[in-house]
């Protein structure tokens, strides 16, 4: 493939804005800002851009704000972290076909100062059942699926503990990241529960943030004013239901979608320098380590405690600090991360030598993409 690049990327410093919240963001103040970030690191203009992917966020009000009033195509996708995935697909294919020359992908959320709440809402007619019993947000639905998961595979009390330790200690080197204090085995089984046997270390944080990715042919972007970080390939398969649940930890469906994308590039999991996971509550990891070939199934929990995932290790992960200590911008932030790390712009957590990233989101829409440096 590798026709397609992403040229520019601008993000929220995080950190800053989580402390503070006396006030609602203006969530199309964020993404305005985002967006001319990422404008100046590609050396594009807003005229330049044909096609606008909002997430949640409208595109008219984006528009306006930001002066994008007459692109080619327009689509707003719902404000889900199935959707990062998604919408550099579509990206991807609106370059190809044709349809635009130079697609920006906004994402925007102000969750966190505006006091969203997530889960505990009014449930549908069908899901009123499960609410009775406390199944009110994606969190319990995927403590179930861990439940499940350590009964089989005989997990421990501590085996998410590496996951949790990893992401803060990438946090820590990065300045833009809302947490970046430390943490050790013994602070995380503190940790209270939530949904267990989920604690909170493993939850994701809400904050407020915005990120923003353009995407472009790649002959395009050699011309523009920072390296290009090229489209390998990327997949993906829909396993959907009214639960966020799968009884196989969306095993099968995330095989195929590897299968297909490493067929695809003709890079597979021992050639990857670095992974952005997609990590809403951390069992996930465990299930996308598996699905992808990364790790043995069932045995993930084992997998990780050898240091492969840490910064020098055989395949760093979520070398920002992930959705646990960097941000919860819902996968967009990976996508940003994966690029810093491809131009050698990550500073203090960047990887050796970085030349291939993958992207992988298990959830009802399972997707993957693999960026290699042109």
């Amino acid at each position: 493939m590798k026709d397609v690049a992403i040229v520019g990327v601008g993000s929220s410093d995080f950190r800053r804005l989580y402390a503070d919240k006396s006030q609602p963001n203006d969530v199309y103040q964020l993404a305005a800002e985002a967006f001319r970030d990422a404008l100046d690191d590609c050396g594009a203009t807003q005229q330049d851009i044909d096609g606008l992917l909002c997430i949640n966020i409208k595109y008219g009000q984006f528009g306006e704000t930001a002066g994008v009033t007459g692109p080619g195509f327009v689509h707003d996708l719902e404000g889900t972290g199935r959707m990062a995935g998604v919408a550099l697909q579509e990206a991807c294919a609106l370059v190809r076909s044709g349809m635009a020359d130079m697609v920006a992908c906004v994402y925007a959320t102000n969750g966190r100062t505006a006091g969203t709440k997530y889960g505990g809402g009014d449930a549908d007619p069908a899901g009123a059942y499960d609410a009775m019993y406390g199944m009110t947000s994606t969190g319990a639905y995927v403590s179930m699926m861990y439940q499940r998961y350590r009964a089989m595979y005989g997990a421990p009390d501590d085996a998410l503990a590496p996951l949790a330790i990893n992401n803060r200690a990438n946090g820590a080197r990065n300045p833009i990241a809302v947490f970046q204090k430390e943490i050790d085995r013994d602070e995380y089984l503190s940790s209270r529960y939530i949904a267990e046997p989920l604690r909170k270390l493993d939850y994701c944080i809400i904050n407020d943030g915005a990120v923003v990715f353009i995407v472009t042919s790649a002959d395009r972007a050699r011309d523009m004013r920072k390296k290009p970080v090229l489209v390998a390939g990327t997949a993906g398969r829909a396993e959907l239901s009214r639960s966020y649940i799968s009884p196989d930890f969306y095993f099968e469906t995330s095989a195929a979608v590897a299968d297909r994308l490493y067929r695809e590039t003709g890079i597979g999991p021992d050639q990857i320098d670095c992974m952005q996971v997609y990590d809403n509550f951390l069992p996930t990891i465990l299930f996308t380590l598996e699905g992808f070939g990364h790790a043995p199934r069932g045995g993930s929990w084992e997998w990780i405690r050898d240091g492969w995932i840490e910064l020098g290790g055989k395949r760093p992960m979520n070398t920002s600090g992930g959705h646990t200590s960097e941000s919860y911008m819902q996968g967009f932030a990976f996508h940003v991360e994966a690029v810093r790390q491809l131009r050698g712009e990550a500073g203090d957590r960047q990887v050796e030598n970085c030349r291939t990233v993958q992207y992988m989101c298990v959830s009802p829409i399972v997707t993957s993409h693999i960026f290699v440096a042109d």
